[in-house]
This record gives structure tokens, sequence and C-alpha cells, in this order.
């Protein structure tokens, strides 16, 4: 594990810079130079753009990081990677000619509630063409186990981009009308810079063939495409539904609070760059100890850093929230619960979705994402009628608890190992001590006070009690560490 906890390490802290550069845009940046109408757009056109990207895809960025590992020889490796980079063209050319086909009509239909979403059409799909060929070539970087310059692209570059856009906007250098499109220009400069650093890290020679096992790849991507496009919904139907049924702006106020919630599985998504990579070697190479391995100490890993992260959101966000100048958005403060819990149960599977995608029986992936996703659909469409966008959360944390368990099972079944065991219990068991607890401090309108209080008394509460009860080697050599550098070794 111990190049999964460098790059791990190195990736979470890139995370937690873009989380904070995000975090000025979306709670400061974005409501003051953009309004909540804009605002509520762009959120709207990036995950409706979000939803179109593994069609676009067609899978082939999870296709890389399955089989580059299975070649032997670099003549193999270096046909599959040529051919590889064209899967997506089987898709974006055939939705790019229905676009200019039915450009009117596509816009009619997603502007019935919101008439400005018309003139942005073209947008959604020039975004998820630029989305899915980053993702193919982060994969390429990802394969040579090097996760982490496009992990900085991924998440950093986008929301610098942002702010530098917000400012302009705020300097009358860009019009609000014009912003969505500057952005859009953006994400093609990211996927430009990611291109050339995969061809520094790998530079194939091209070859005008394909591989042997070509029958066996296009089928996998073909299944992991329409997986991942019902997997997709899960992710962004509700920024999708909720302009449908409710004036833009609630997407604005839902998407803030989502947002927040998302810091819980900062840790997942800066370990699983290096970790599935991994997953995919030790299948290829059948080492059922590994897998395992890589099963229990993601699981259990994830689950205490994401419980602490868990934590400081929650018993702070009211707080947080009376500190944002416009109180409307505080009306989306129980999705912040509701959405982060869901990514805690999320976490706490590790590495599982990994070894479901990339096994021999990946083929599972399909029905659970079609599944998925007609539930969501399903709860969303009654849900957000009754509770508003409440309702879509619910939705949400509904779906992933139940079909997470279901996976699990089903993994139990397929392979004979799980993700949980005794610790995992005495670490859920702890978060919701320490909820509870923390809680009942107040400091009435002190609200920064507040922050800064609860968060050290909960960062030093949660930290000692882990390493006290010692449920993660990694975590309390990690302790050890941190402590040793602050001369503080005799507390450990």
């Amino acid at each position: 594990m111990g190049i999964v906890f460098n790059q791990s390490y190195k990736n979470i802290v890139i995370i937690i810079v873009a989380i904070i550069i995000g975090g000025f845009n979306t709670l400061f940046f974005y409501p003051t130079f953009l309004k909540a109408e804009y605002y509520g757009l762009v959120v709207f056109l990036l995950a409706t753009s979000n939803l179109l990207m593994p069609l676009v895809s067609f899978g082939s960025q999870h296709t890389i990081i399955k089989y580059f590992s299975s070649y032997k020889s670099k003549k193999e490796k270096d046909i599959f990677m040529s051919s590889v980079i064209f899967i997506p063209m089987l898709t974006i050319i055939p939705i790019s000619l229905l676009v200019v086909q039915f450009h009117d009509t596509i816009g009619n239909f997603l502007s019935i509630q919101n008439p400005i979403i018309d003139s942005y059409v073209w947008v959604i799909f020039l975004v998820a063409f630029a989305t899915s060929y980053f993702e193919v070539f982060y994969s390429w970087a990802r394969v040579q186990l090097r996760s982490v310059f496009g992990n900085f692209l991924k998440e950093i570059f986008p929301r610098i981009s942002i702010l530098v856009l917000l400012s302009l906007v705020y300097l009358g250098h860009v019009t609000k009308e014009n912003f969505i499109w500057w952005l859009t220009g953006f994400y093609y400069l990211r996927l430009l810079i990611m291109m050339l650093y995969s061809f520094y890290l790998y530079l194939p020679k091209f070859y005008f063939s394909i591989p042997k096992n070509i029958t066996e790849i296009l089928t996998y991507s073909l299944f992991i495409f329409l997986a991942g496009s019902a997997a997709s919904i899960l992710i962004d139907i509700d920024k999708f539904m909720i302009p449908q049924k409710e004036i833009i702006s609630q997407t604005a106020f839902y998407a803030v609070a989502v947002f927040i919630a998302t810091v819980v599985e900062i840790p997942g998504r800066a370990m699983f760059q290096i970790v599935n990579p991994l997953v995919a070697k030790a299948l290829n190479e059948n080492n059922k100890k590994e897998l395992e391995s890589l099963y229990k100490k993601s699981s259990l890993n994830l689950l205490v850093v994401s419980g602490l992260f868990f934590l400081l959101i929650n018993l702070n966000v009211d707080s947080f929230y009376n500190l944002i100048l416009d109180s409307s958005y505080s009306t989306a403060i129980s999705v912040v619960l509701i959405i982060s819990i869901s990514k805690l149960i999320l976490m706490s599977f590790g590495c599982g979705p990994a070894i479901l995608a990339t096994a021999k029986f990946y083929k599972i992936t399909l029905p659970f994402s079609i599944l998925m996703a007609v539930s969501v659909y399903v709860l969303n469409d009654r849900l957000i009628d009754l509770y508003s966008i409440n309702g879509a959360a619910l939705s949400t944390l509904i779906v992933i608890s139940f079909f997470t368990f279901c996976k699990i099972i089903y993994l139990k079944y397929k392979l004979n190992i799980v993700p949980y065991s005794y610790n995992t219990l005495k670490i859920f068991v702890l978060i919701v001590f320490l909820f509870f607890l923390v809680n009942l401090l107040d400091f009435g309108d002190k609200y920064l006070i507040e922050i800064i209080v609860k968060s050290f008394a909960l960062s030093v509460g949660y930290i000692l009690s882990i390493y006290k009860m010692q449920v993660s080697n990694e975590m309390n050599t990690l302790i050890k560490k941190t402590l040793s550098k602050f001369g503080l070794q005799k507390f450990s």
C-alpha cells in the first residue's frame, strides 16, 4: 500500500486545495457575480454534459485501466493504446450529426421551464466531448501509476479557470452571457495539456492494426459505456430534474449543498486514482490475496478519513451557512446531511466499484446501474414534488444505501470477500457518538468561533480515539509519523 498512500496523500492535498478554491467560487463568487439564475444555468449545463459523457467516451477510459496491465510486450501495449484512443469516435461522430440535425428540437425540450437554456445547447455536447477525452488520457497516465498531475488538472485547473473567469465578469471584461463559452474553451485547454503529459509518460509506436482481443475489448467498452451512462444518471439526474420542476435558482441552492457534502468523498477521489489500476492488475494476475487486502484496507481507511470529514462538515454546517451573505442558500442545509451520509456509505465500500468494473463478471455492472438509474429517476420524480430539493437528496441516499448493500452481497457470493469487520462497526459507533456529543456545543451567534472550537475539539478527539482503538495499522503509522514531526512522540 506504499504507493497508494504516497499518491493518495498528494491527491488528497490537491483535492482539498481544489475544494477550497471551489468553495470560494461556489459560496461567494458565483452567487455574487453571476447571481442564482446564471449559476443555476452553469450547474444545469455541466450536469447535463456529465450525463452525456459516458455515452461519448464509450467506456474507453475504463477499458485502458482494465486491459493495459494484461499485455506483456510493449508492442501489444502499443497496438492496444493506438486503438483505444479512437473508440470514442464511435459515438462522437453520430452524436455530432444528430445535434446538428435536431438542435432546435433539443433546445426546445430542455428549455420548457427555463428559456435561458436554449442558447447554450451546444455547450452541453462540447463540454462532454472535452471531458470524455480528458478522462481517456487521464487513464493513460494512471496505468503508468502517475495520477497526481492528472488529478491536479481534473480538480484544480477547472476551478482556477472559473475563478479567473468570475473575476473577469466582475471587472466587466467577460459578460455573464459569454462566461459559459469561455469556460468551455478552458475545458479544451485542459484536454490539450493532459494529452501532452500522457504522451510524455508513455508515447507508443502507433500501429495501424488492432489488438487480437478486439472483440473482447469492444464488448467490455460497450457494457461499461451502458453501465456508465446509467450510473451517471444517479450522479447528475437530480440537477437535471430540479429545473424541470422548480425555478432554476433552486438548482443553485442544491448544488451548493451537494458541493459541501461531497467533501466527505475527498479521500476516495484521491485513493481511487491509484487503487483502481492496482485492482485491475491484481485481477489480471489472479492475485486473490492482494485483491482482498486492497478491498479491506481501502474500505477501512476511507471510512476513517471520510468519517472525520463527515463530522467536520455536518457539525459546522449551520454556522457555515450563517456566514454566507445570501440567506436563501441555507434552505438546503438538510441536503448536506442527507448527501454526506450517502457519500460516507459509498466510501465504506472501498474499492468495491473497481472490482465490479474490472472483474470477469463486469457485466453485472450494467443491470446494477440500470436499476439504480431507474430507481433514482422514479424516486426523484415523486420526492421532488413532495419535498423539493430535500426529496432529490433523499432519493440519492435511498438508492446508494440499498444498492451498495446489494453489491457487497454480490462480491461475497462471487469472490467470498467482504470489506467490513468488527473495526468497521467501531468506527461507525465513534462517528455517531461524536456527532451527538459535539453537537451539544452552542456558541450562539459567534459562528466563526464555534466552527474553530468544534473543529479543533472534534479533530483531536476523533484522531486520538482512532489511534487508541487501533482500528487501522496504516492510520496509526501515519499518526505516529505526524506526531514525531512535531516532536510529540511521547503522546504516541
